[in-house]
């Protein structure tokens, strides 16, 4: 990506942050972000769903506002029924309308595979905006959903699980964390980094967090909530492959204690879809952020350890 430099910009991909941020006003930022992907799931309303949600996510991690969103569509036009497209279309415009956004628009290809996303635009202060790079020794992590959607998605893919099995991981990807979002706001301040955890999976986001800060963190892996059957299904052998990329990623950087299981060393690296928000938020705010969280019912509220001196981008795992 080219360098630029312009005071305008906030936030870019250099950070590898969540979402870009482009000043307009003193009191004003935009937070753009762009996500799309093939079908994870067989229902193509569903899919639609999950795509949107996990396109405002990078918003809500960033602390912003969802304002509008335009579809981004690759379609096998001479294979898939165009009824089928707009079951996807109608579950993105479902879940836009519920983060109180529109759909403006978009554009689509033919494409031998179907995919599905958004470009999504919100809006925030920029003295407000929550970003990768401030999380601090002492600080809290803590985790709004559970996660296991890798393995869940590929055991049905395998035949390992049925839809049945695979639904409450629907019901968590089509969850907006603007709960979560809103919980964050009312610790006052005390939140001083957060990401959304998908396709790198939670330790694979947790190390960019800590990379930007120049941290390291512990984590209780008895503490991360976990989807129903992941970890038998994970024991099965149903790894997806972006998650082996992950384990291989990071190698050198995540250090497990030897009474850590290995499936759930394996849902630590898991891809996710549409994940929760990866929060690091001061010790004596986080009771705080956790009854917020619960006000707002978001799938998971768990505390699972706490940013640490240390090299930079490295966790230990107990």
């Amino acid at each position: 990506m080219p360098v630029i430099k312009d005071p305008r910009i906030l936030v870019d991909a250099s950070t590898r942050d969540d979402a870009a941020v482009y000043q307009l006003a003193p009191d004003r930022a935009i937070v753009a972000t762009v996500d799309f992907f093939t079908p994870i799931v067989d229902d193509a309303y569903d899919f639609g769903r999950i795509a949107a949600t996990n396109a405002f996510s990078d918003l809500y991690a960033m602390g912003a506002t969802p304002l509008f969103a335009l579809n981004l569509v690759g379609w096998p036009r001479d294979k898939l029924p165009y009824d089928l497209l707009g079951e996807v279309l109608r579950g993105g415009a479902d879940i836009a309308r519920e983060a109180g956004a529109f759909v403006l628009g978009g554009h689509s290809v033919d494409d031998p595979e179907p995919k599905y996303g958004m470009v999504a635009i919100g809006e925030a202060h920029p003295n407000r905006i929550v970003t990768l790079a401030r999380a601090r020794a002492g600080d809290v992590l803590v985790l709004t959903k559970p996660i296991g959607t890798g393995v869940l998605a590929t055991a049905l893919k395998r035949d390992l699980a049925t839809a049945a099995d695979l639904a409450p991981a629907v019901q968590s990807m089509t969850t907006l964390n603007a709960g979560g979002a809103r919980a964050m706001r009312a610790t006052g301040g005390g939140v001083h980094a957060a990401t959304d955890v998908t396709g790198f999976g939670l330790l694979g986001h947790l190390h960019n967090m800590l990379a930007a800060s120049g941290m390291s963190a512990e984590i209780d892996a008895a503490s991360v909530p976990l989807l129903a059957k992941a970890m038998e299904l994970a024991e099965q052998g149903a790894i997806p492959g972006g998650t082996k990329r992950n384990r291989d990623a990071l190698d050198s950087f995540v250090k497990f204690g030897a009474d850590v299981p290995e499936p759930l060393r394996v849902l630590l690296f898991d891809a996710q879809t549409s994940g929760g928000l990866l929060i690091a938020v001061e010790s004596d705010r986080v009771s705080t952020l956790v009854a917020a969280l619960e006000r707002e019912t978001t799938p998971a509220a768990a505390r699972i350890g706490r940013v640490v001196r240390g090299t930079a981008g490295t966790v230990t795992v107990s």
